[in-house]
């Protein structure tokens, strides 16, 4: 059971309290959403607390400014498990993606760009006016992504191997024991698919730094970089950090309608995810509350995570005019479609922005990824205004001089990240009408995210699959009987993916159902 408090009607508290819950869900994120939905579609009395005014946790739409519409904390979608779309109807319920093509614009202040997208001839040609041969290369890297992704997809939808903890009856161990050993025979004949070549690299994919992956790869730049801002998106660490290989993979992991790596808008904002799932949720009959934060859990019978990411959302009169596509009219081009990489042309920029942050100091050239959903998403602005998503880094939770909670501190490094734009889109920040800015400390004070660690913690081998979100607890389960973890910190990790509510709630009808 647990305790709340806020301001909750006299009716609500009064269902809350009487009413006897086979499971309450603590916190109205797309993973608690994901788990009530589950746990309600197979029979059980299931309530949501959401400490919050509104649902989603981190993936959610606010209007901050007047008629502008911000996905707040996340801004893309693709990590959704395609099980969870299709098994919770998602579709039905409200869900549509808006797919960017081309997904990617890196402009250079020598006057050149690269745009990446799905669109293979494309990409041999942009690529081609940096470097022939990682032109020829890039189908080849990607193939091998592809293979890599289908080894660890199936992982992301299953509770890890864990060793069952506390007295259990010899049926339980039994079963346990049945299904860890059809877990490793799984992943044997994957490995045998796979064949050793490419096996050997998958291990030096996980346990390498990216540079070193990208390197062996291809010799641009600019491509390089591009490709890297997937290794440390949300990681305190650098392209030169072991195991950050890992963290390019997992961006690869997702797909929109079927097609693999691709990235999409949410009609509607992040928000239109979580309200999909809440809305699937409450069909099965789960009943969620807002505005109520639990304070205390009373159950009966039953390390630093620091982020090094800044979110800011912009209103904006129009859009970025950048220097090097050399176009001086209002309308939406490829460039503007995708993500844009700002102040990131080789990986030794990202370097040097990480090493600021390592010694204190929010990156004095920070590296900025900026989207623009109202190009295709009209339903986010006012007619002829857009809004615009900088995720940037890095900027450590507490500077070694200066504080976040210094109104002028925070105003310095948000001109900052403007100036560094203007030096790619001259004028941008004249066209700024307002902006909401969210440090490290904002995210967990604002959304709860411990540290401002957009994954709920790091992604690094040392805390995935059977270390997440430490050794003994990979499968969902805590030493208190009857309380299980169902956010991001949980396998398979973060994003907006729904496979640790799902895979917590299939854990938690076995044992309600199996033992």
């Amino acid at each position: 059971m647990s305790m709340w408090r806020r301001n909750l009607s006299s009716s609500t508290r009064a269902l809350l309290k009487e009413k006897k819950w086979d499971a309450l869900v603590i916190g109205g994120g797309h993973n608690g959403l994901t788990a009530a939905a589950y746990l309600a579609r197979s029979g059980l009395s299931v309530a949501v607390l959401e400490r919050r005014h509104l649902i989603g946790g981190a993936a959610v739409t606010e209007e901050l400014i007047p008629g502008f519409k911000f996905s707040r904390c996340s801004y893309l979608q693709s990590l959704l498990r395609p099980s969870i779309i299709r098994e919770l109807e998602l579709g039905r319920h409200g869900l549509k993606l808006l797919r960017r093509s081309p997904s990617s614009f890196t402009p250079c202040l020598d006057g050149r760009y690269l745009l990446l997208g799905s669109d293979k001839v494309l990409n041999h040609s942009e690529i081609s006016k940096f470097s022939k041969r990682d032109a020829d290369a890039y189908p080849r890297y990607e193939d091998q992504l592809e293979k890599f992704c289908e080894f660890i997809d199936p992982l992301l939808d299953l509770p890890t191997p864990e060793t069952l903890q506390g007295v259990s009856s010899l049926r339980a161990r039994m079963k346990n024991n049945l299904q860890k050993s059809e877990f490793w025979a799984h992943c044997m004949r994957q490995a045998f698919s796979l064949g050793q070549k490419d096996m050997v690299d998958l291990m030096d994919l996980l346990l390498s730094p990216a540079s070193k992956v990208l390197n062996n790869w291809f010799e641009s730049d600019v491509l390089k970089a591009t490709l890297a801002t997937d290794a440390v998106i949300g990681i305190t660490g650098s392209v030169n950090s072991t195991g950050s290989g890992y963290v390019l993979l997992h961006h690869m992991m997702g797909e929109t309608d079927g097609d693999r790596g691709i990235w999409s808008y949410v009609e509607g904002g992040m928000g239109s995810v979580s309200l999909a799932i809440s809305k699937a949720a409450k069909e099965a009959g789960t009943h969620i509350v807002t505005d109520a934060e639990v304070l205390t859990l009373m159950i009966k019978d039953c390390g630093a995570v620091d982020g090094g990411t800044t979110k800011i959302n912009l209103a904006v009169e129009s859009l970025p005019q950048f220097r090097c596509c050399n176009l001086s009219h209002p309308d939406a081009g490829p460039q503007h479609v995708g993500t844009i990489h700002i102040g990131s042309e080789s990986m030794e920029d990202i370097e040097l922005a990480c090493q600021d942050a390592v010694n204190g100091s929010p990156s004095r050239r920070p590296i900025i990824e900026m989207t623009i959903p109202s190009v295709l998403d009209k339903t986010l602005s006012p007619s002829g205004k857009h809004v615009i998503n900088l995720f940037i880094q890095y900027t450590p939770y507490k500077p070694s001089e200066g504080s976040w909670k210094d109104p002028a501190y925070r105003e310095f490094f948000a001109q900052r990240c403007l100036a560094l734009i203007d030096e790619y889109a001259p004028g941008f920040s004249s066209s700024v009408i307002g902006y909401d800015m969210l440090t490290p400390p904002d995210l967990e004070r604002e959304i709860g995210l411990t540290g401002g660690n957009i994954f709920h913690g790091a992604m690094g081998l040392h805390s995935l699959f059977l270390m997440r979100p430490l050794k003994g607890w990979s499968n969902y389960r805590t030493p208190l009987r009857g309380l299980y973890l169902c956010g991001s910190g949980a396998h398979p990790g973060g994003g907006v993916m729904g496979a640790p509510g799902r895979n917590a709630a299939h854990e938690v009808l076995k044992d309600i159902f199996s033992f």
